[in-house]
């Protein structure tokens, strides 16, 4: 039996050791995937994507979905996504990018068409987990083919040695969405957009702590989604659900941020720290500043990710993290917690779907599958 990180060339007894190769969020950082800006399109009305954002700002997107993002927005965000590249090269990190695509293609299904989004997130699509990548089974259908941006990339790593894997295509017809949905009022039970009609998930609800990974339900992310990926990897992992009060809950990046062997960070809004999974009853819980109000006002109206996006913090290792250079109270409280903040101006990202965890998949880091849990 091949092992874990290694395969063999079809003509050679030489074996491939695997490019990709990433079990927490912490290791020493060697490569990376950035996402890309060109051709975004501002996402379509379906429910399952305005369900997530106030309703003024989706009477907006019905008008201007399939339209491309304004100028002046990708001009700000472009700028701040090079120099965000350049500070990770700096800092010896191999960064690869998708392929530049036109979101503004129609496409369809027997059963719906859409035009596309963008491919800026690539946390979002592709989930590593030791030598695999695994595109994920995405809700918003005008992301349905999104991983086809990274193609070229995936060949090149499948080629290399890595394991490939795609999780069932979803079919995204109106029996996977609820028909009278509506965001639940504070007080009132947690109910969800997504029915378990079919497997759906995106990677950012999940994080990985070596044999544990621990993920959020969200509206785009399903039970049946999280049953799959727990089948999936086998027993060799386990994955805790990490119950969150967040009203329009997407993704875990700003409400449960692994930062350390036994350290996580939480948001104090959506995280009862009572309430965590006994497994991280031996870790420190880190509880994150309260956003800088003036970015807190610009992070809601722009950001798709709330005003929470202080959190998508990205760690070059155990030390080391990358963090928003606006968010002052969130750099010093990270210095005071032992680790060494590395500020990075990406704030003009929010509109696309997030900060720097959002924008990046880690493909290679250096250390060993372990546990980290009791």
């Amino acid at each position: 039996m091949m092992s874990e990180s290694t395969a063999t060339a079809p003509d050679t007894a030489e074996p491939l050791v695997s490019p990709v190769g990433s079990h927490n969020e912490w290791d020493p950082l060697e490569e990376i995937i950035v996402g890309r800006l060109d051709g975004a399109t501002i996402p379509s009305s379906h429910p399952v994507v305005t369900c997530n954002i106030p309703p003024w700002a989706a009477r907006f997107q019905g008008l201007a979905a399939g339209f491309r993002y304004p100028r002046r927005l990708i001009e700000q965000a472009q700028y701040e996504l090079d120099q965000f590249v350049a500070l990770l090269q700096s800092l010896g990190v191999t960064v690869r990018r998708p392929d530049a695509v036109d979101h503004r293609q129609r496409y369809s299904t027997p059963d719906w068409s859409s035009r596309g989004f963008c491919n800026t997130c690539p946390r979002d699509s592709l989930l590593v987990v030791g030598d695999e990548v695994i595109e994920t089974p995405m809700a918003w259908p005008c992301r349905y083919f999104e991983t086809h941006s990274y193609r070229t990339v995936l060949k090149d790593y499948f080629r290399r040695g890595a394991r490939w894997t795609a999780a069932p295509k979803p079919q995204l017809t109106d029996a996977l969405f609820e028909r009278d949905f509506r965001v639940p009022k504070a007080g009132e039970p947690m109910r969800y957009i997504l029915t378990e009609f079919e497997p759906v998930f995106d990677a950012a609800d999940f994080v990985r702590a070596g044999r544990d990974l621990f993920v959020t339900r969200s509206n785009v992310t399903n039970r049946m989604g999280i049953d799959w990926l727990r089948r999936h990897l086998g027993p060799d992992y386990r994955i805790h659900e990490i119950e969150s009060r967040c009203r329009t809950p997407m993704h875990i990046d700003t409400t449960f941020v692994l930062l350390a062997p036994g350290k996580v960070m939480v948001n104090p809004e959506y995280i009862d720290v009572d309430r965590l999974p006994d497994v991280l009853r031996s870790w420190d819980v880190l509880i994150a500043p309260q956003p800088d109000p003036i970015e807190e006002r610009l992070l809601k109206i722009t950001s798709m990710c709330g005003k929470w996006l202080s959190m998508n913090v990205l760690m070059i290792d155990e030390k080391q993290v990358i963090a928003e250079r606006h968010h002052t109270d969130m750099l010093r409280t990270l210095e005071k917690w032992g680790f060494e903040p590395i500020p990075c101006d990406m704030l003009h990202y929010a509109p696309f779907g997030g900060s720097f965890h959002c924008a990046t998949l880690d493909v290679r880091r250096r250390g060993t599958l372990e546990s980290y849990v009791d």
